[in-house]
């Protein structure tokens, strides 16, 4: 009798053993998973970071687009949408501004949505104390005559705008990311 009990004590002891070793192993890869993870962060950082000096440096040279995944219409009704039919582009003293919401339908613009594009006056640039680059520009053409304003996120390249027409109250809002016009994907549709 005193065999066996002495053999289940043993065997208790092996068993807590192994509990420890497994503790041991999952802490173990918890560790291994905060480092992996904290490494993949630093180069999501590394890239964002670049992503937003190229943005600064396109939006210095007026020479940008802000690809939209996502607009947000006046009752704030908010669609995602497909980035290279959404857009804002800014070539020199041209804009254009392309909303095409719509999967299933071709729209006026023949992508789903209009396109509407103008001279560009007024702009102004500035910084807030976050280190939020604001954009302003009025967009005057045949369709559009708005106030557009472009805000890009400090050390990104993510970015929202507003378009807000000057005779009616149907603003829109856009929020994608900025990209130096020469690398955009962006398809333009037929202007109105």
């Amino acid at each position: 009798m005193l065999a066996v009990l002495s053999a289940g004590f043993i065997g208790s002891a092996q068993d807590k053993e192994t509990r420890q070793e497994r503790i041991q192993r999952w802490k173990d890869d918890m560790a291994a998973f905060k480092a992996g993870q904290a490494r993949d962060t630093r180069v999501y950082d590394a890239a964002d970071s670049i992503a937003g000096l190229q943005a600064g440096e396109a939006l210095k040279n007026a020479s940008f687009v802000l690809e939209a995944d996502a607009v947000t219409f006046r009752h704030g009704t908010r669609v995602l949408v497909n980035s290279t039919t959404n857009f804002i582009s800014v070539k020199g003293k041209r804009a254009v501004v392309q909303v095409s919401p719509s999967y299933t339908c071709s729209g006026p613009n023949g992508v789903g949505g209009i396109t509407v594009d103008g001279t560009i006056s007024d702009v102004s640039v500035s910084r807030d104390k976050r280190g939020n680059t604001r954009y302003s520009m009025n967009v005057t053409g045949i369709m559009i005559s708005a106030r557009v304003d472009i805000v890009i996120v400090a050390d990104s390249s993510r970015a929202y705008a507003t378009v807000m027409p000057n005779f009616s109250s149907n603003s829109v809002r856009l929020d994608g990311h900025v990209v130096p016009y020469s690398l955009s994907g962006a398809v333009e549709g037929m202007s109105m």
